[in-house]
């Protein structure tokens, strides 16, 4: 059932946009203003069970409809297409313990194979278990734009243009969460290898942006900056770990990937800082302080179901 969104002179200029879509019944690819308006979902690994419930409140709210495109990096790009699928109350499947077993699997590491199996997780789950309509994702009118990082310029990447079937847009989902390391090589798509969305753009605001987004709503899945202190010079230096992948999955790829992994933290750090002004044509959304804390490779039932409710209640204060 749509939610009425309260008419106040004091919201966010975003929100405002959106309201007014909704309320006069603007459809995409019909719309009786020149903005473009854009949805960024921050991916995570598990904690991207936070923004998922976002994306849910939005479509229970009935206002998907007011945005042009969809932008999502990793987990948020899974959650972007679910969105899009003609069958978005399935991204409580987020919260389901089937739906992490199928995809974080730490007895891997002693097989070899990936911990984390976004392979099985697309290939199998989205196809035999829950189906996925890939079709309707790409037929949607609300243009999706998955995000993944080329493994060879170290270049955030927008996978749209290379969306030209079924086939192509699962090997887009799994590129835009191949984590490094704990999701084993890079995925093939379209002649180019692609890692993880995050390697380059956590939060895909920049490229919404950068391709004229007017207005952008951003649903983030940390309930607070984690990439630690800048050192003396401004910048955050690698942690073990990082260097470590670098050393290791990341070997034998060139130094422009190696440094865009580096400067990961360094660019959270600019990204909170920017989307904490809440700029005019930018409303980021964030979980509560308090709010359950959910890691990358979280699969408890419990844990889960809490993280999707409370991205739910996120989005129920931002429209209440």
């Amino acid at each position: 059932m749509r939610r009425e969104i309260p008419d106040t002179d004091d919201r966010h200029e975003v929100l405002r946009v959106i309201t007014e879509r909704t309320r006069d019944g603007s459809r995409p690819g019909e719309r009786g203003d020149a903005l473009r308006v854009a949805l960024v979902i921050e991916g995570g690994g598990m904690r991207g069970t936070i923004s998922a419930g976002m994306a849910l409140a939005l479509h229970e709210a009935g206002v998907a409809d007011a945005f042009d495109a969809v932008y999502g990096a990793s987990a948020g790009a899974i959650t972007g297409a679910w969105l899009l699928s003609g069958t978005p109350e399935k991204l409580t499947g987020w919260a389901e313990p089937a739906y992490a077993k199928a995809m974080i699997r730490p007895v891997n590491f002693w097989r070899g194979r990936p911990v984390v199996d976004v392979r099985n997780l697309v290939e199998y789950l989205y196809c035999e278990v829950a189906p996925m309509d890939f079709d309707a994702v790409l037929a949607h009118p609300v243009e999706y734009h998955p995000l993944a990082t080329d493994a060879h310029t170290g270049a955030s990447t927008d996978l749209r243009p290379l969306l030209t079937g079924p086939v192509e847009l699962r090997l887009a989902l799994r590129a835009s969460a191949a984590l490094p390391f704990l999701a084993g090589p890079p995925v093939e798509l379209g002649g180019r290898h692609f890692y993880d969305a995050g390697l380059a753009e956590s939060i895909p605001y920049r490229t919404a942006l950068a391709q004229g987004a007017t207005h952008v709503l951003v649903l983030r899945s940390r309930t607070a900056l984690t990439a630690g202190a800048p050192a003396g010079d401004g910048v955050v230096r690698p942690s073990y770990g990082a260097r470590l992948v670098a050393a290791t999955a990341l070997r034998g790829y060139p130094k422009a990937l190696h440094e865009t992994y580096f400067a990961r933290p360094s660019r959270l750090l600019e990204d909170d800082a920017f989307l904490e002004r809440q700029d005019a044509s930018v409303l980021s959304v964030r979980p509560a302080l308090d709010a359950p804390q959910v890691g990358r490779l979280t699969r408890d039932g419990k844990s889960l179901r809490a993280a999707l409710e409370t991205g739910r209640a996120a989005i129920g204060r931002l429209l209440a």
